[in-house]
């Protein structure tokens, strides 16, 4: 291998490795967004809206480094791949993040009253997600394509979980109008967390076509 093939691959391999390093500051702030909720914790939500600008930051300087990689090294087939989809993957992990965003800026809106009911299903919900983040990062490292599918299927569930969680605040909300305004900021936290496994998904879907150069929509 030529020196300047050797130096194209380290530079993939750190662009990779920060790639990481942002969904690991994204996957804690899906987790601290609803730690800050179930504890009533708004100093924890301010820190999630704070890192959002971290994240953003990651986004640029990778997207930048991707570009230059291509521009310098004009890669073809699967390296070429690799770097577009790194570029959009980021773009998912910041959006990612800004969905842990707008969970903290709700929590900040309920503040500290009490729940109007037992919402142990956001918890289930979001550790459903990051898990399904951390499942769809590693089959894109791995470059595994069953591992994307069989993580994309994990979908299901959370979509199943949004749904049921907004019936039953609805229910909550038409028995007592009193509850409306925190029950919408609920209703939208589990909303955000739906859009989270939507974003893995995508990270799947990307993962499915750097392998093969196909384009399939997972489920």
């Amino acid at each position: 291998m030529s020196d300047s093939r050797k130096s194209f691959h380290a530079e993939l391999k750190d662009l990779e490795r920060e790639m990481l390093k942002m969904g690991s500051i994204v996957g804690e702030s899906i987790s601290k967004s609803i730690e800050a909720l179930m504890n009533k914790d708004l100093e924890l939500a301010d820190k999630v809206i704070k890192d959002d600008d971290l994240i953003d930051a990651y986004e640029l300087d990778i997207e930048e480094k991707c570009t230059r990689l291509i521009a310098l090294q004009q890669p073809v087939a699967i390296d070429l791949r690799k770097i577009i989809v790194i570029s959009k993957l980021v773009t998912d992990l910041e959006r990612i993040g800004d969905n842990a965003s707008n969970i903290a800026h709700r929590v900040k809106d309920i503040g500290e009253q009490p729940l109007i009911k037992e919402m142990q299903d956001l918890p289930g919900m979001k550790e459903i997600v990051v898990q399904q983040l951390r499942g769809s990062l590693k089959a894109f490292v791995d470059m595994d394509i069953e591992k994307a599918k069989e993580v994309a299927a994990r979908d299901k569930k959370v979509n199943m979980l949004d749904k049921k969680i907004k019936h039953e605040l609805l229910n909550v909300m038409k028995n007592d109008c009193a509850t409306i305004e925190q029950g919408t900021s609920l209703m939208f936290i589990s909303r955000f967390l739906e859009r989270i496994g939507d974003h893995s998904t995508n990270i799947c879907e990307r993962t499915v076509y750097m392998k093969t150069g196909n384009w399939e929509e997972l489920e």
